[in-house]
């Protein structure tokens, strides 16, 4: 009887002890609840004392983001009209029709591949596609300049005077009156300009697409004059089918030369019959060389002087440099503010 008393009063004691301790980890867990919410409400206010701060800041710096802003925007101004015009000439060009390659060259291709020689109209490598990367390519580049005489309007000038229509060239670089280059040299150039600097101005003026669909080819080349502009793309245009037509013209007598020579060695008179087919078709290509001026490319819209500039975009370089100096100016405010605040 005493025993279950002791026990019943032990269970007593127990529950009065564990009633505290559920009261106090239901205290401790609101407290920590409440603890959240205020650390939420006073990060919400920091939030929103920040932005008025930072707009605080903006607005006491406005005098300096002014000021910075007009500085940029006048430089801006300044750098925009320190840039010469360039103009930009254009053409449309067409594959020529490829009347080299009739039904003769067709039927007669076999016989002359296995005698060593092409007859220029069969499936080989597309022509037009071939004098596309002749016109890009070095040695094109540096002979067409060399033929024209174009290094010193190409290395040396600088921009265009509109009233005279000539070209201004650099002093410090060119001696015009005694035609004499006179940059200083070091050991990567000398005075003057090589042919690799002069391929490499050159090919950063002119851009060559063409149109999958329709084979058309848009070629342009821009310049600080219109007119010289118009000229150069002119020539280049005339130069690659001069070029195309040349090397035409040597293999097509090449092959010509080589057929006669082995004409005195065969026996058999079908194939003599063959080889004079073949002189034929090779006189034929060699007759169209000399007859079609315009010999791989065909011209269908002709480069022509341009009347307005194509860059550079004063307005868009004025606002970009109007808005760039605004950021920075800001940006400075708000280090300066924070600064002193610290």
């Amino acid at each position: 009887m005493s025993k279950s008393v002791a026990h019943s009063e032990d269970k007593s004691v127990e529950n009065s002890q564990s009633m505290p301790n559920d009261v106090n980890a239901q205290l401790l867990q609101q407290q920590l609840i409440q603890q959240q919410l205020l650390m939420q409400n006073t990060q919400n206010q920091d939030d929103e004392i920040d932005l008025a701060e930072l707009w605080r800041a903006i607005w006491a710096g406005k005098f300096t983001i002014i000021i910075i802003s007009m500085i940029f925007a006048v430089a801006s101004v300044f750098f925009a009209l320190s840039k010469p015009d360039i103009y930009k000439a254009s053409a449309i060009l067409a594959p020529a029709s490829d009347e080299a390659g009739g039904s003769m060259a067709s039927q007669l291709g076999g016989l002359a591949s296995m005698a060593g020689i092409s007859l220029g109209g069969g499936g080989g490598v597309d022509k037009t596609a071939l004098a596309l990367e002749i016109i890009k390519s070095r040695s094109f580049i540096e002979n067409f300049i060399n033929k024209h005489d174009l290094l010193v309007p190409l290395m040396a000038s600088t921009k265009w005077d509109k009233a005279t229509d000539t070209l201004i060239l650099n002093e410090e670089a060119y001696d015009s009156v005694n035609n004499k280059w006179l940059r200083v040299a070091n050991a990567q150039t000398k005075a003057e300009p090589s042919s690799w600097e002069s391929y490499k101005s050159f090919s950063s003026l002119f851009i060559i697409a063409q149109d999958p669909t329709t084979s058309m080819i848009n070629i342009s080349l821009e310049f600080y004059s219109p007119s010289i502009a118009k000229q150069w793309l002119t020539w280049l245009v005339q130069d690659i089918n001069e070029y195309m037509r040349g090397q035409d013209q040597i293999e097509a007598q090449a092959s010509i030369d080589y057929l006669s020579s082995q004409l005195s060695e065969i026996k058999v008179v079908t194939m003599e019959t063959v080889f004079y087919q073949l002189i034929e078709e090779q006189t034929k290509n060699m007759m169209l060389t000399m007859v079609k001026k315009e010999y791989i490319v065909k011209t269908i819209d002709p480069a022509q002087v341009p009347d307005t500039k194509q860059k550079p975009k004063r307005a868009i370089i004025v606002i970009l440099g109007t808005l760039l100096g605004g950021l920075l100016s800001v940006l400075l405010v708000l280090i300066r503010y924070f600064a002193k605040r610290k």
